[in-house]
């Protein structure tokens, strides 16, 4: 695991790559919770997610958007963040190519990350995608789901922020499925391993 700075559209990002110890099962690209409400890549929910994927054998990579931590930029609205994850995305996905320009390409985020991430999914066309709680006002109208091998979305049923009708009702034209977790709220206070073990259990299927 080590740190490094990625050149993004606005400015040096900070970025955090460990590589799984046996030979790579592919890349995959965390993003984190809104920059203005304190998000950062040390938040403990995307921990969960880059630990847990890291476990399961990708390249995991998360990193702080513009303006966040030591990345350089400011705020954008998910607009420049959007470009934040293509770089990063394309950046690693390069400097791995000599050996892994045929594995999968694997997008997760928490809340605002994970609505970040749902409007890169038609520039970076990944297989998988694993999102916590993602804010579907950040998504807006952009995403399809049609070329995504593999969605795993994951919700509480007392989240305050996203409540889970807004997120039944966003999924239900794309028929995309959501793993409901009882009792856990926005943040899965408690929740942590049922929320690794979840992600364990669809990655291995």
């Amino acid at each position: 695991m080590h740190k490094l700075f990625i050149d993004g559209p606005a400015g040096k990002l900070e970025s955090i790559l460990a590589e799984p110890k046996k030979s790579p099962k592919g890349i995959a690209v965390v993003a984190h919770p809104h920059p203005l409400h304190g998000g950062t890549m040390d938040n403990k929910v995307v921990y969960t997610l880059f630990n847990s994927i890291l476990e399961l054998g990708y390249i995991a990579v998360k990193f702080n958007f513009r303006g966040v931590g030591k990345s350089e930029g400011n705020f954008d609205d998910g607009i420049g963040e959007t470009n934040d994850i293509v770089t990063v995305t394309q950046t690693i996905q390069h400097q791995f190519d000599h050996h892994l320009h045929d594995k999968p390409l694997l997008l997760a985020g928490f809340s605002f990350g994970g609505g970040v991430q749902l409007r890169a999914v038609e520039r970076l066309h990944p297989q998988s995608l694993v999102l916590v709680a993602p804010s579907i006002r950040t998504a807006g109208t952009a995403f399809s789901c049609s070329d995504v091998e593999q969605t795993l979305i994951i919700h509480g049923d007392q989240d305050e922020i996203t409540p889970l009708p807004t997120i039944l009702d966003w999924a239900t034209p794309h028929t995309l499925p959501i793993v409901v977790i009882p009792g856990a709220e926005h943040f899965f206070h408690g929740k942590l391993p049922v929320l690794k073990s979840t992600i364990h259990n669809f990655m291995k299927t």
